[in-house]
């Protein structure tokens, strides 16, 4: 999942971004409205997590640009102000969730991934495929009913290709999911992560190589009972 932060407050964005990355979340990061609408325009997000008074452009702005995209994120609104006739405001401005400031962290976790499920073309809950489940919420992955302990970015790299399952992603389709806009195109952090990946997996193998495509689900993989 990618996720961006509008925030002006620069210690408060750092610590949302920061927490949301524990996650597995992709993060990226605006301190105002300009700033973020050219990250809106030249990325694909999951969520946007908008405060609603910014500098540059005003967070209402920003959600009907958000709202113009063919597709769109999902919008949370944070604001100082918490009355009802402020929420009222933020969702009528096209804010698909509203949280009031200061607010409590898991919190803020629970509507961004309930956010991230209602965005249109999200999947069901569990992915399941070749004898592999995970749950994006629990954040738990089996296989063959053996439960798998994954790293942050691990987990991060399989659910992408489950979501994609049977298509291929490319690994810098994989870098811009799991990973942000400070990572570097050049690294070989994917392959490094997809090799430890596919280690805790086991056999028989489920995640292939296309040469010069990238990293799919095998369509029709069977894994043997027990």
């Amino acid at each position: 999942m990618r996720v961006l932060v509008v925030e002006d407050a620069h210690t408060l964005a750092e610590i949302i971004a920061e927490g949301l990355r524990d996650q597995g979340m992709a993060v990226d990061i605006a301190f105002d409205g300009r700033e973020a609408a050219g990250k809106i325009n030249g990325n694909a997000y999951d969520v946007v997590v908008l405060d609603r008074d910014l500098p540059g452009i005003h967070g209402d702005a920003l959600c009907r640009i958000v709202s113009e995209r063919g597709e769109r994120a999902m919008v949370l609104m944070l604001t100082a102000a918490g009355a009802p006739e402020d929420r009222v405001s933020g969702l009528t401005a096209g804010a698909d969730d509203y949280l009031a400031k200061p607010f409590h962290f898991p919190e803020l976790v629970l509507r961004i991934q309930a956010l991230a499920r209602r965005r249109p073309g999200a999947r069901s809950r569990t992915l399941r495929a070749a004898g592999i489940e995970l749950d994006p919420i629990l954040r738990t992955v089996r296989r063959d009913g053996r439960r798998l302990d994954l790293s942050v970015k691990e987990f991060a790299l399989l659910e992408a290709l489950l979501h994609a399952a049977p298509s291929p992603l490319s690994a810098e389709s994989l870098l811009e999911t799991a990973w942000d806009e400070n990572a570097d195109p050049f690294t070989n952090t994917v392959a490094v992560t997809m090799g430890r990946l596919r280690r805790k997996l086991g056999t028989p193998q489920v995640i292939v190589t296309s040469p010069g495509v990238g990293y799919r689900i095998a369509a029709g993989t069977v894994t043997p009972d027990g």
